[in-house]
């Protein structure tokens, strides 16, 4: 199993969690990014530098990602693609993306574009808040000890 983050827009503290379950984990940590990204040296922890351009990171994810995976991403249509190859998908909020879920996100993505498009202006999310930290961290730590548990 390993952890595929989408790292362009993964917020440095979510990294910084990322990194610290990667070696109590002893799980392989991927960071995905157009860009050089910087990160501890570890065993468990590689980053992965692809070309610039519209979604090249992503499709790298989807083409790479197995199933059982788990794959951190804001990014609502890598998670159904990843969905689709039986991985699982937590957002940098501790929100998981599931089946059953991943239509309405994806609605409601498209809603929103939406009305970008026709000029409405919405703010985009809140900052990361520690709540939100502590909701990624609680929710990271419950998926990696039952998919460890799984392959058992």
């Amino acid at each position: 199993m390993k952890v595929w983050v989408d790292a362009d827009a993964c917020p440095v503290v979510i990294k910084e969690i990322l990194f610290r379950a990667a070696e109590r984990s002893k799980v392989m940590v991927v960071l995905v990014a157009n860009q050089a990204i910087s990160h501890p040296q570890s065993a468990y922890i590689r980053s992965m530098q692809v070309a610039r351009g519209f979604d090249v990171a992503d499709n790298e994810i989807v083409r790479l990602c197995e199933p059982g995976d788990l794959v951190i991403t804001s990014d609502i249509p890598l998670a159904a693609d990843v969905l689709a190859k039986d991985c699982h998908t937590l957002t940098p909020r501790g929100e998981r993306c599931t089946q059953a879920n991943i239509q309405a996100r994806l609605s409601m993505r498209d809603f929103m574009d939406t009305l970008r498009g026709s000029g409405e202006h919405s703010g985009g999310p809140a900052p990361l808040n520690s709540a939100d930290r502590r909701a990624f961290g609680n929710e990271l730590d419950g998926l990696l000890r039952r998919i460890n548990n799984k392959g058992q």
